[in-house]
């Protein structure tokens, strides 16, 4: 099961309103929690002669989203730009870790605003748990905005770019 396919099930159990789903393969066993307020989310991957790996989003991590969208109000960031923003399609997070613009430090960053971009085009990476993940593009169009600063840690379905789509 790749990561895809998780990010996919995980969408999906927090859509259905499903409290918790638990999914056994061979080598992968995924347990979702949901709860009113708290998600919990563990993944166990069993590899021959390691401990198994676990993955959990704390209470805590949830915390910070609303107070960056409470602080981006008070600097004008979102007020500003609401009105701005109708018409473009939002590129999301589909993980938790650090968002990187660049592949590397040395390298020039994958898109720029402004850059056009198509299905499939690499945006960024997002590094979890030692892995650097790239988010790849669900949408064709033009890059308006970036939301996120370099090397700055996302949330699970925070907003990452904004897509002008004509």
């Amino acid at each position: 099961m790749d990561l895809k396919e998780i990010q996919n099930l995980i969408k999906f159990v927090a859509k259905s309103g499903a409290s918790e789903v638990k999914l056994e393969m061979d080598d992968v066993k995924i347990t979702i929690k949901t709860g009113s307020d708290e998600r919990e989310t563990t993944i166990l991957q069993q590899v021959p002669m390691q401990a198994a790996p676990q993955m959990q989003q704390p209470q805590q991590q949830q915390a910070p989203a609303p107070q960056q969208q409470q602080e981006n109000r008070a600097s004008g960031g979102e007020s500003a730009s609401g009105q701005e923003d109708k018409g473009y399609l939002t590129i999301k997070s589909p993980i938790i870790g650090t968002f990187y613009r660049k592949p590397s430090p040395d390298k020039e960053a994958f898109v720029e605003v402004g850059d056009s971009v198509k299905v499939g085009d690499v945006l960024c990476v997002i590094e979890a748990m030692k892995l650097f993940n790239e988010i790849e593009s669900e949408v064709s169009g033009k890059i308006v905005k970036v939301l996120v600063d370099d090397s700055s840690p996302v949330e699970f379905d925070q907003p990452l770019f904004l897509v002008d789509p004509s």
